[in-house]
């Protein structure tokens, strides 16, 4: 198995839980469809986070892309589960799925879409990402 192993295994979670907040939502009473992306970026946070990797650094990683399918109003209140799903793992880049599904009962999925992950110095540029940060994604998929 090459050093990205089992990380590399398409499947592999995160799973973040976030309550919605009153203020999330919109004129229609339901989370604005931009509050959505703010849950996904915490899960992220929170993943890099449990990675140990934190900010600032002289290593990080950018959000090079963004997608997101909502598939059912989410009303307040409520609590939320936002997983992060490993895709694929490429030379400099990390390719997610995402859900925000409710807390309390998986099968009831409000949006799905995916995320792309470029690993960066702190001057942006591309680059691979470290044996170090691969072994911390790993310890912290399930």
């Amino acid at each position: 198995m090459d050093k990205i192993g089992q990380a590399n295994e398409p499947g592999l979670r995160f799973a973040h839980v976030q309550e919605v907040r009153w203020g999330d939502l919109d004129a229609l009473n339901h989370v604005n469809n931009s509050v959505y992306f703010r849950y996904i970026e915490e899960a992220r946070v929170q993943l890099m986070q449990h990675m140990g990797l934190t900010l600032p650094s002289d290593y990080g990683a950018v959000l090079a892309h963004t997608a997101l399918d909502f598939l059912r109003p989410l009303l307040y209140p409520a609590s939320i589960r936002v997983i992060i799903e490993l895709v694929r793992i490429g030379r400099s880049s990390l390719e997610l799925n995402v859900y925000v599904q409710d807390a309390a009962d998986e099968t009831i999925v409000y949006a799905r879409g995916k995320n792309v992950l470029v690993a960066t110095d702190r001057h942006g540029v591309s680059r691979p990402w470290m044996s170090r940060e691969i072994e911390a994604l790993q310890a912290t998929l399930t």
